[in-house]
């Protein structure tokens, strides 16, 4: 994730203090227009997830020690993206934001390997919104991991163009295994950074989320491009498609695919603004189950407007449409196709 990788991409400043202190904090009020009555906003959103109500999002503190041949990072974390992202883990790991160590593995190349709980290697967005060119995460964004626990091998070329990566981990979005899954997962990323304006990313996923009796391989494929063609503008392209077995053992499988595109624009140093156009289609459930005949296929659109406060402040009011094939949304009881709601926030870190 963008504020944290340089701690795992093997980036160091000899000329700092190898141990660093760092906190983030991002409060939000969300207001959902279909006003669910228990204040929870649709049960695929992760992130600014409460309605009608002023909350955290997500606050941490984290602890980085950096040399030249060895890190490590231990942190902690609040909010409600943390209480609803954590939820299927055990009582003393739901509050874990990272908790790592890392060894260089070559004197004369950058190359770590690095264990323990660390972010996840899948997507172009990061828990930390500030980090972010849209105020919510896209819906391919909350579904994916944002963390995830087990052994990472990384490799930067010399110039810095080539960032080469193998993974096994627990499984998708856990820090401790399923219980009766004793099968690894897998993943893997290239990326391919040849100026600041341009950067190309392929991420993948192989394993199964489910206990060995019943297991289901997943196949997931991340793809996604960053442009910049000018200072004052950015645009960003990202495709996923996964494949996960129909049943233990099958040769058919269910398909999922998300494109998005979300486009940045500078309106000064302090202003910018951004778009966000994006389709998300699971018919069979497999990340996100709907219980209806065409499943989720929802597309959704956002614009957003940033304020620049300081060098370490960031205020943000977003709007938001979602439009699903089935009627998939609640509004005061009636089920509907659309859900329409506005979000501000302000996030500091330090």
């Amino acid at each position: 994730m963008l504020l944290i990788a340089y701690t795992l991409n093997g980036q160091t400043d000899s000329t700092a203090s190898p141990l660093v202190f760092t906190g983030y904090a991002e409060v939000y009020y969300a207001y959902d227009f279909n006003q669910p009555a228990n204040h929870e906003r649709p049960s695929f959103f992760y992130n600014f997830n409460r309605h009608n109500e002023m909350n955290l999002n997500l606050g941490f503190i984290n602890l980085n020690y950096n040399t030249t041949n060895v890190r490590a990072n231990l942190g902690g974390m609040l909010g409600t993206w943390a209480q609803y992202n954590s939820s299927a883990e055990q009582a003393l790991l739901k509050n874990v934001w990272q908790a790592n160590v890392g060894v260089k593995l070559c004197k004369e190349k950058n190359f770590w390997l690095d264990a323990g709980i660390f972010p996840s290697h899948i997507g172009f967005e990061s828990p930390i919104g500030k980090a972010d060119d849209a105020l919510t995460r896209c819906i391919m964004g909350d579904n994916t991991p944002s963390w995830e626990s087990g052994i990472k091998i990384g490799f930067t070329t010399d110039n810095g163009k080539w960032f080469l990566s193998g993974l096994v981990i627990n499984g998708w979005q856990r820090i401790a295994r399923v219980d009766g899954n004793n099968t690894p997962a897998f993943g893997t990323q290239i990326t391919y950074t040849p100026s600041s304006k341009f950067a190309l990313n392929y991420s993948t996923f192989i394993g199964s989320d489910k206990p060995d009796d019943v297991r289901q391989m997943r196949y997931y494929h991340n793809f996604f491009a960053l442009l910049n063609p000018t200072d004052k503008f950015r645009i960003t392209l990202g495709f996923d498609y996964c494949m996960e077995q129909k049943s233990k053992g099958s040769s058919e499988y269910n398909h999922l695919l998300s494109p998005v595109v979300l486009v940045r624009l500078a309106l000064s140093d302090k202003w910018s603004i951004t778009g966000r156009g994006e389709y998300y289609a699971d018919e069979n459930g497999i990340i996100i189950a709907t219980g209806t005949p065409n499943g989720f296929k929802t597309s959704s659109f956002s614009v957003n407007l940033d304020r620049k406060i300081g060098d370490n402040a960031l205020w943000r009011i977003e709007g938001r449409m979602l439009n699903s094939k089935d009627k998939i949304f609640n509004d005061e009881g009636e089920a509907v196709n659309t859900n329409t709601f506005a979000t501000t926030s302000l996030a500091i870190s330090f």
